[in-house]
């Protein structure tokens, strides 16, 4: 129940569940500032209402891919452990939950760090996910997420 304490949780079912949303205005809006003359940011997806995947690819132009690595962010414990519960495929985890992502940027990778510097001012944790590579024509679905080969 939502009272029970599980220890790989490290706390209540119903407290870990009902985090709120994380909110990124202010970080977002300090870095579209600074580069509001130049196209910099290329895209950005609040990972909500939707898997991390599922939201990424609603910002892609058809013409690219985005490849993950996995391994570059910590997952937080509530994931494997919904994962594990529901007996839940990992395609299915990542176009259903954010697996500890909140926002994505899409950013020109020239300006990486510089972006990343401006968001842990902010206050925001940042992790280079992947990258954007040209997709393969006719070897594409439309918004094509997926892990790094």
């Amino acid at each position: 129940g939502a009272n029970d304490h599980i220890e790989e949780l490290g706390g209540k079912v119903g407290d870990v569940l009902l985090t709120p949303t994380k909110i990124y205005a202010t970080a977002v809006r300090r870095v579209l500032r600074h580069y509001k003359r130049k196209s910099i940011v290329h895209g950005i997806a609040h990972i909500t209402g939707g898997g991390l995947f599922e939201n990424m690819s609603r910002i892609l132009p058809p013409h690219v891919n985005v490849q993950i690595d996995r391994g570059s962010w910590n997952v937080p414990p509530v994931f494997p452990w919904l994962q594990k519960l529901g007996d839940i495929e990992e395609s299915e985890m990542m176009s259903v939950f954010n697996q500890g992502i909140g926002l994505v940027m899409i950013v020109s990778p020239y300006y990486v760090d510089s972006i990343r510097r401006m968001m842990e001012e902010a206050g925001e944790r940042t992790f280079l996910l992947g990258e954007v590579v040209a997709a393969e024509p006719g070897n594409r679905k439309t918004g094509e997420v997926c892990w790094k080969p």
